[in-house]
């Protein structure tokens, strides 16, 4: 055998194994892509967290090592690989403050059939007034998950106008994870028309959003000052901190916090403020 041709094997040997290799549609495996919403202000890169799951019969474990990427207004603006446990983070630069919707996809060479997963980032001014709203308040009760009377309406009104608007769900084993609770959310604050803010989910047997309010306040988030919600652990990680808070609808004797305003409706809700 010539050198020039064992050369020219090992060249196409060598070729074979560095080209990547893409499945066919009936060849890639189910799988989940989750991602939550990130807050950032303009010029300050944001992380973008993604978590993709396989699917079996009792569990969803993570995929660790497979492609995805991230998608602003339609255009790749940065790619990562899943880590061990199937998670997957990705920056991004805003200039500009806003709601910029992003879709985070799996690569064309993952394993994965092609699943995306949609959220928001959120770039705000540090020094606009933020308000979070409890998402119990703004259902009729937890089970037939109506809205209450006018709340997307005068939310909106305290959005358009003046407020930044966070979000604040605990997360509900019964329901599903952390990501699935996040996902659900969003889609009912979106089928339910009210405006667009940042969700931010508790975990379940956590201290309460206390502690998370002092996070975002070290992170600099100061003027987050107002608390709209249902519960009095809500209304109370506001007031022990010297902040105002707002519970509607008003709840039984005796729930009530006695520093708390209490709003029979949301159409109460802004001259309780």
């Amino acid at each position: 055998m010539s050198i020039l041709f064992r050369r020219a094997c090992l060249f196409t040997v060598l070729l074979f194994s560095t080209v990547p290799t893409f499945l066919s549609a009936a060849e890639k495996v189910p799988g989940t892509l989750t991602v939550h919403d990130s807050l950032t202000s303009p010029n300050q890169s944001a992380t973008i967290e993604a978590m993709l799951t396989g699917k079996s019969l009792l569990v969803e474990p993570g995929l660790a090592g497979e492609p995805v990427e991230l998608l602003v207004a339609g255009q790749v603006v940065a790619t990562s690989m899943t880590d061990g446990n199937g998670r997957a983070f990705l920056s991004y630069t805003s200039k500009a403050k806003g709601v910029v919707p992003f879709t985070v996809r799996v690569g064309t060479t993952s394993i994965v059939g092609g699943v995306e997963a949609g959220a928001n980032l959120i770039v705000w001014e540090r020094r606009s007034p933020m308000m979070a709203v409890e998402m119990a308040a703004l259902m009729e009760d937890a089970e037939g998950r109506r809205p209450m009377p006018d709340a997307a309406e005068e939310l909106g009104k305290l959005t358009q106008f003046y407020y930044n608007v966070l979000y604040v769900v605990t997360e509900d084993k019964a329901v599903g994870t952390n990501d699935q609770v996040n996902a659900q959310a969003r889609q009912w604050l979106k089928d339910q028309k009210f405006p667009v803010g940042h969700i931010l989910v508790l975990p379940s047997g956590s201290e309460g959003f206390g502690p998370k309010l002092d996070e975002l306040h070290a992170a600099g988030w100061k003027t987050l000052k107002l608390g709209v919600g249902r519960t009095k652990a809500f209304a109370e990680a506001f007031l022990q901190r010297r902040l105002n808070a707002v519970m509607v609808p008003e709840p039984a004797k005796g729930e009530a916090p006695r520093k708390a305003k209490v709003a029979k409706a949301w159409k109460e809700v802004r001259r309780k403020m």
